[in-house]
């Protein structure tokens, strides 16, 4: 064996801490498995929680404690919006409205209080870095996977709403983590199925798609996520994720941002189809990136141990730098100070058995009537049609939606129909004689099989209330009242209104 070849042998068992320090892994099951204890003493910096990992507050408690007993300094994320995309609060919907319905109130005070109930209720279970605040700006309507994930989709207001949320989550004690790089709402294409193309000019995506990740950055955001996203204006030839120009060169340099780049899940298709799982990981720590996202649904050790063999192994070929791989880990590191310096100074805050009250509050004046506001409260129980469109991806499968639900628990008697594309009747209005009629749709201007079940239920019963539960693009209805989301929350907010209860 060569001189070289004996350093390379000797030298792996440090690249391979180096390298389980970057990555971000999921696992499956509500305590830590064998393999990710033994990984943590290995190198291994972080893990992520996803509903999968989530039972109750006790539970999840458990959970990080037994992680930090292999390793105290581990990061414990999740990708928690606290909105529809929720995970601790999955099994019951979020007690806090989502962006969306934040930006509609516009009042910036309430959105860093939010942040900071949600930040406070995060630590106290164990977390220490949010895959949030949805940065993006939803200047899409059509866009499939944003939407109400988003503040909006005037630039400025998103920028001064996700500061807000930084600053809120991280006085809560939890690390922000502001996405998704450089901005994935002007999309119509959803990148967990493909890659989307942002054909904005370098002076538009200025104005537009980056106004809110500076705002993150100057509000000291500890780590910014990266869309999967080819913006040909910043990098004609590599998506976001892979691209140097847009990490390094953008990110680095123009906006001077110093913390944690994460990876989106590089398991996704918009660049696993593309450079393969490992190969994407590789490409993305050399472009610049410091941590790699990993769901982690199926085989999720083998998943990491092939990505930690393949950085491993782009090291000794000379493909990724070392010292740029040593680098990644140092930020990851420091990220992993700030958190333990972050819950020394915390003030335990468990969680609310009902949830969160300043949620509820954030949902009620996020509320908004169009039309014949004298339709309201409803004369005695209704009978609730809810339109379910098909499922975003990035929405748990798990997660309750609709008004029917705590409608019945404030009017008892209430009746109730749910109804996806391929099961809507000719009359949709059936059932509803001699009550009121409440239509419940979620993004009604996106789908045309929803618009026109609205109609025909609209021509039989046009005192029908319409209650929008998604980004309220097209107002039907005598009176239409929008939630601008499909919060738990936003729910009990509007089923108050509907029931005359508050």
């Amino acid at each position: 064996m060569s001189a070289r070849s004996e350093r390379i042998v000797g030298a792996t068992g440090d690249l391979a801490a180096l390298a389980a320090a970057v990555l971000q892994p999921g696992f499956v099951g509500t305590t830590p498995p064998q393999w990710v204890c033994r990984w943590l003493g290995e190198g291994l910096g972080s893990v992520v929680l996803f509903a999968r990992n989530v039972v109750d507050h006790e539970q999840v408690a458990n959970l990080t404690a037994t992680l930090r007993a292999e390793r105290p300094d581990v990061i414990v994320a999740i990708d928690e919006e606290a909105g529809d995309v929720t995970r601790i609060e999955s099994a019951r919907g979020s007690s806090r409205p989502g962006n969306f319905a934040l930006g509609a109130v516009d009042d910036p005070a309430l959105t860093e209080e939010v942040a900071r109930d949600l930040g406070a209720e995060l630590a106290a279970v164990g977390v220490t870095l949010d895959y949030a605040p949805d940065a993006d700006v939803n200047s899409n309507p059509a866009n499939p996977v944003i939407g109400v994930r988003s503040f909006g989709a005037d630039p400025d207001l998103v920028a001064r709403h996700t500061a807000a949320w930084v600053r809120g989550l991280q006085a809560g004690g939890v690390a922000a983590c502001a996405k998704h790089f450089p901005g994935h709402g002007d999309t119509h294409v959803d990148s967990h199925h493909d890659l989307p193309r942002i054909g904005a000019d370098r002076a538009r995506l200025d104005t537009i798609e980056l106004a809110p990740f500076r705002a993150a950055v100057a509000a000291g955001t500890q780590a910014v996520m990266t869309g999967h996203l080819l913006v040909p204006a910043l990098d004609p030839e590599l998506p976001a994720t892979l691209s140097a120009r847009i990490l390094g060169g953008l990110l680095r340099e123009e906006l001077g941002f110093n913390g944690v780049v994460v990876t989106d899940a590089v398991e996704m298709r918009a660049v696993s189809d593309r450079y393969g799982f490992a190969g994407a990981a590789v490409r993305a720590l050399a472009a610049g990136a410091d941590a790699i996202c990993v769901g982690g649904e199926r085989a999720a050790e083998a998943d990491a141990r092939e990505l930690r063999d393949a950085i491993v192994a782009a090291v000794v070929s000379g493909e990724l730098p070392e010292e740029r791989l040593a680098e990644a880990a140092k930020r990851v590191g420091q990220l992993a100070a700030w958190s333990v310096a972050a819950r020394a100074h915390r003030r335990a805050a468990p969680a609310a058995p009902d949830g969160s009250p300043i949620g509820l509050t954030a949902a009620r004046r996020a509320l908004r009537i169009t039309g014949d506001a004298t339709l309201l409260p409803l004369a005695g129980p209704a009978h609730v049609v809810e339109f379910a469109p098909p499922r975003n991806i990035a929405i748990g499968e798990e997660t309750p939606w609709g008004i029917a639900a705590p409608l019945t628990h404030l009017a008892p008697g209430t009746t109730t129909a749910r109804y996806a594309a391929d099961a809507v009747p000719a009359d949709p209005a059936t059932g509803s004689a001699d009550r009121p009629l409440v239509l419940v749709v979620r993004d009604l201007h996106r789908h045309g099989w929803m618009r026109d079940a609205v109609t025909r239920a609209l021509a039989a019963r046009p005192d029908a209330v319409v209650v929008e539960l998604g980004v309220p693009e097209l107002a039907a209805g005598r009176v239409h009242l929008a939630t601008h989301g499909a919060t738990a929350a936003a729910a009990r907010a509007a089923a108050e209104l509907l029931a005359g209860a508050r």
